[in-house]
């Protein structure tokens, strides 16, 4: 298009810049794309960028203003280190649509004159703020989708249009706001509401990128619920410099592996991983169907785009109705639309990463019910395909191992891997609160009431612990009336989680009242023997918990010192009002 900048517009294009800030992969620590961002608007005589860009759509020059800002952030984009191997995330405003001079084309050129492939630039629309046309958003998405560029959504979740966006529009991306990611780690309601987001995003085989992270927990966190890319200060702040930007950035991947738990995952999702060749995204259809008319016993085959990142899958079911309906067989007559058609009949896959928590993978399963897999990639790309019967496979594995370690009456995980969870806290250098339940005049209520109302009084607590303790602890059962409870945490959760565990002591002396008669609640206590034979009154059930806080600085976590600490603790827990009895090693 021709210079139709006014003098103004371009002295102002003149005196700003481009920073870079990373987008890395979540699992791994590598760069995946820079998000280019506009600095010195105050230089340039504007407050903020928004009202940068409102003058220009005021001047009728955005669109003019925005192509030639294009220009200079891929100019720039080429400087960064191996830019060949990671995307550009460009910032797009909605009003372009309503610029008279809006035309087609003039992206393409620019990535010609840099040499820049088409699926290096990912398009960013933000959905935060209300424009008076609400039909620009889609229009745009539209526009550019229909162009055959990544679509990322910017703010998601605190926008206009929230889902129905994401329905109508079907992203690449979507980047979760940071309203729902900044101390995820402490808010229970914020992880599941992000987690459900992911989860949603995955499903229909929408990327999710996790935004504003500053933390390593919020990282930790944001990996665990299955988010697949990260960006925020914990990476890096915005650069102007593009020598700046790294291939790997080893603070994260440090964090990322120290964090890894030993697990056999890996080898189970390697063991029943298919790494079939999958189709690329302009194979010609013709090749497709002889293909699945070939090789019969294949029902599913991962689709990538040049660049090998996967954007779906085809299903032989469905090449079978096309082939057969009056428009499959006029498809494949017609030379011309082959190609371009074949992006209609590639239906949406979760994806994710091949370290991906074997859990996430299969809750990603299971949520879906109409699922047929999951796509897994290494480092964003295309890695192999996890089939429903393979998933089924390891969660039938894990069930078994399950069932074997798990206490018979409670279903809570028993000892050995009690066990195992020390093992981890021995060898890692992090914090954890560490708990032991016992339950007060336990065997007194069990020699009145019988054994069966003793077993529902250890299955009533065990309830309890299930209902009232957020996922992130792990809670087991000991045997008897005796069970373990623990969580990583860090110095300002401490305070929270042992107001949690007093709760379940609350909570159990309540509900454990309904297992006695009228007369045994009224008057308070019960008779019987104790272990000396003598008879005597002993209150209403209760619990009691010794709690061990591992700190940081802690070098005593083998599991004799562990045990030991919470078994004396146990003792004077008893002796407690509160029934909890709090030691720390520092």
């Amino acid at each position: 298009m021709k210079n139709d900048l006014s003098k103004k517009w371009i002295n102002n294009l003149e005196v700003l810049d481009i920073a870079f800030q990373p987008i890395l992969n979540i699992h791994t620590g590598k760069l995946f794309a820079v998000e280019a961002l506009l600095r010195n608007h105050e230089e340039a005589g504007f407050k903020s960028i928004f009202s940068l860009f409102d003058r220009a759509y005021k001047d009728g020059m955005l669109y003019s203003f925005d192509i030639r800002l294009r220009k200079k952030a891929l100019r720039k984009f080429t400087e960064i280190s191996d830019y060949e191997g990671i995307k550009l995330f460009y910032n797009l405003d909605n009003r372009l649509l309503e610029m008279p001079n809006f035309g087609q084309g003039n992206t393409s050129k620019l990535l010609n004159l840099y040499g820049i492939d088409k699926h290096s630039i990912c398009f960013e629309i933000s959905e935060r703020h209300e424009i008076p046309n609400s039909s620009n958003m889609e229009a745009i998405l539209a526009h550019y989708r229909s162009e055959k560029y990544c679509i990322a959504i910017d703010d998601f979740g605190v926008g206009y249009s929230g889902y129905k966006l994401l329905y109508d529009s079907k992203p690449d991306i979507i980047k979760i706001d940071r309203f729902f990611l900044a101390d995820i780690n402490k808010d229970v309601k914020k992880k599941l509401m992000a987690r459900s987001i992911t989860h949603l995003a995955i499903q229909l085989g929408i990327k999710v990128i996790a935004e504003g992270i500053e933390t390593k927990e919020e990282l930790l966190a944001c990996r665990d619920i299955g988010c697949h890319f990260v960006q925020g200060y914990l990476v890096q702040k915005p650069t102007v410099n593009a020598e700046s930007i790294f291939v790997e950035y080893p603070h994260i991947s440090k964090i990322l592996k120290s964090e890894r738990r030993s697990t056999n995952s890996d080898c189970k999702i390697e063991a029943n991983l298919d790494k079939k060749e999958p189709f690329f995204i302009d194979t010609d259809l013709n090749i497709i169907v002889e293909y699945f008319q070939k090789n019969p016993e294949i029902v599913v085959v991962p689709v990538v785009n040049s660049n090998n990142e996967p954007i779906g899958i085809l299903q032989e079911s469905k090449i079978k109705e096309l082939v057969y309906s009056p428009y499959g067989r006029s498809l494949m007559l017609n030379s011309s639309i082959k190609k371009s058609k074949l992006k209609n009949i590639i239906q949406p896959c979760g994806i994710t990463e091949i370290n991906c928590n074997i859990s996430t993978i299969i809750e990603l399963f299971s949520n879906n019910p109409e699922s047929v897999g999951i796509v897994l990639t290494k480092n964003s790309k295309y890695f192999g395909f996890l089939s429903a019967r393979a998933i089924i496979t390891i969660m039938n594995e894990q069930n078994l191992i399950y069932a074997v370690e798990q206490n018979p009456l409670t279903k809570l995980p028993g000892n050995s891997m009690i066990e195992k969870y020390i093992s981890e806290v021995n060898t890692s250098s992090d914090p954890y609160i560490l708990c032991y339940f016992d339950l007060d005049n336990f065997k007194a209520f069990n020699d009145v009431y019988g054994f069966r109302n003793g077993d529902r009084a250890i299955q009533l607590f065990a309830d309890i612990l299930r209902k009232n303790l957020s996922q992130e602890f792990f809670k087991a059962h000991i045997g008897g009336d005796d069970f373990f409870v623990a969580i990583e945490c860090k110095e300002d959760t401490q305070e929270q989680y042992i107001s949690d565990i007093s709760e379940i002591i609350r909570k159990f002396a309540d509900d454990a009242r309904g297992l006695y008669s009228k007369e045994d609640k009224i008057a308070g206590y019960i008779v019987s023997t104790d272990r000396e034979g003598n008879k005597k009154e002993f209150t209403l059930l209760t619990a009691s918990a010794s709690i061990l806080l591992v700190d940081v600085s802690s070098k005593k976590r083998d599991k004799q010192s562990i045990n030991q600490a919470l078994s004396s603790g146990k003792k004077a827990a008893k002796q407690e009002s509160s029934h909890i009895y709090l030691s720390k090693w520092q």
